[in-house]
């Protein structure tokens, strides 16, 4: 037997070895601590309870003061940390890129010292009865998903809402960011297709689509079943000969109501596919559907006419869900005209993956702990968060170097499916040797004398309320008042 590494191996070694060495470069203040607790994090066995409990391991060689110390006072340069990100290799779909956006909350009921909190929507187990409002800090997160149906996503930006925010604007700029930080490191031609940006009902895509229209990026997004949208104006001639006796001709056509199947005129295109895990997939896909704009709540501050956002909206019925469970028909819209069949199903099936970043997410707080730390200020929630999206990105470059070191009770991993995010951390431990720490050594020290016995904090902590500090304006009328 050879003890010489393959070169495959030797190459993911040095791609990941240089990550953590740019990966530290990126910190400044509290840099060993904080990189110590990294790994510390990677190498842990089971799930992260606690931060302090990191300090407990091996491969985190300083007190427990310093872990707290680093996310407390701690600097982390996030831009240069995002640019690393977007230089690494990514997933592509028959060579396109494709991104999608979502929120997390990191809820915080409890925390009534803490600042810019916001309501969080959590989805109950019993359906939208069961939805309720927690205080949190909600964070939205830009990732790049993979084709094959894996839970591994790339995670390339993370941005929190705060309180004066609003959360199409932070949206968007953020997804203007990660796409000129994507062409900047070469990862997007000016020959490629354009990017594609997945998102879910909760964003408005159709602003999001006229809002970045500048930038070579295709919008798709999920729309409730009650939306009604417009069809194309007719042409001069054929209004003239439809109304002989003139008329200004209509900005906007007959209506489409998603709920109406009788306002449906045939679809443009009709594809039909049979799936493994959904059974047969039928999608109907209607070309230059556009709403019709008001000029008020996210419109509000736009000056002069209102625009006419065209784009195709997709009808997606599958047989049924994974598990034999109904599945309602899911209505698209795609900032992109003129679809051919070939891009219908690319879309949905594109769109398909986007909960991929849902077991991301169950990942971040079942297992790294993104969730746990009970932290007072808010950028030290968020040097946190970016320390979890480091160690995450570590585990990426790790799958092809980790072996599969799963315990007695659990399945074996197939050779053509890659190991799941926690089987690979559960073999870091055994490849950081390899690696190198650029981590100094902790120097000897003592503790301070702390707070004198039997004395009491006399400084109350101030209490901050939870919400939207800034309220947008309803009218026009209003809107000029403010101003």
């Amino acid at each position: 037997m050879s003890v010489l590494t393959p070169v495959g191996k030797r190459n993911g070694f040095s791609e990941l070895s240089h990550l953590r060495t740019a990966f530290y470069g990126c910190l400044s203040a509290r840099a060993d601590a904080f990189f110590e607790l990294t790994d510390a994090l990677l190498c842990a066995d089971g799930p992260t309870r606690t931060p302090v409990e990191l300090s407990l391991l091996a491969e985190h060689q300083r007190g427990y003061g310093s872990l707290y110390g680093a996310l407390n006072h701690g600097r982390l340069d996030t831009n240069a940390l995002r640019d690393l990100l977007v230089s690494l290799p990514l997933p592509r779909f028959d060579g396109r890129i494709v991104l999608t956006v979502d929120v997390s909350p990191w809820l915080r009921s409890d925390a009534a010292c803490s600042p810019e909190r916001l309501f969080c929507l959590v989805h109950g187990r019993n359906g939208r009865s069961s939805d309720h409002v927690v205080p949190g800090w909600p964070y939205s997160f830009v990732a790049a998903l993979t084709p094959d149906r894996t839970s591994w996503t790339q995670v390339l930006d993370a941005v929190r809402l705060g309180p004066v925010d609003d959360a199409a604007a932070v949206t968007a700029d953020q997804l203007r960011a990660v796409v000129d930080r994507l062409i900047a490191a070469g990862q997007w031609q000016h020959d490629d297709r354009d990017i594609l940006v997945v998102m879910d009902a909760g964003y408005d895509v159709m602003r999001l689509a006229w809002v970045l229209r500048d930038l070579p990026v295709e919008l798709v997004g999920r729309l409730r079943s009650d939306r009604v949208l417009r069809r194309p104006a007719p042409s001069r001639e054929e209004y003239y000969r439809a109304h002989p006796r003139g008329g200004h001709p209509p900005k906007h056509g007959k209506e489409f109501s998603l709920a109406r199947p009788e306002s449906w005129p045939e679809p443009s295109v009709a594809t039909v596919n049979d799936t493994p895990r959904y059974g047969k997939a039928e999608a109907c896909a209607w070309d230059r559907l556009h709403p019709k704009l008001q000029q008020r709540s996210a419109w509000i501050d736009h000056d002069g006419e209102l625009p006419l956002v065209e784009g195709t909206l997709i009808r997606l019925n599958v047989d049924h869900l994974p598990g034999d469970r109904d599945a309602p028909p899911v209505w698209l819209w795609s900032s992109a005209t003129g679809a051919t069949p070939d891009d219908v199903d690319f879309v949905w099936s594109c769109y398909l993956r986007r909960f991929d970043l849902e077991h991301t997410f169950r990942l971040f707080k079942q297992s790294l702990g993104w969730t746990r730390p009970r932290l007072r200020d808010p950028r030290a929630a968020d040097r946190w968060t970016w320390l979890v999206i480091a160690a995450h990105t570590q585990l990426r470059l790790a799958l092809p170097l980790t072996a599969d070191r799963r315990k007695p009770w659990e399945k074996t991993t197939r050779p053509d499916i890659a190991l799941t995010p926690t089987r690979v951390r559960r073999g870091f431990r055994h490849i950081r040797p390899h690696l190198g720490s650029p981590a100094r050594a902790p120097k000897p020290t003592r503790p301070g004398p702390g707070r004198p016995p039997g004395s009491r904090n006399r400084r109350s902590a101030t209490r901050y309320d939870v919400g939207k500090t800034v309220k947008r304006p309803e009218t026009v009328t209003e809107r000029n008042q403010r101003c």
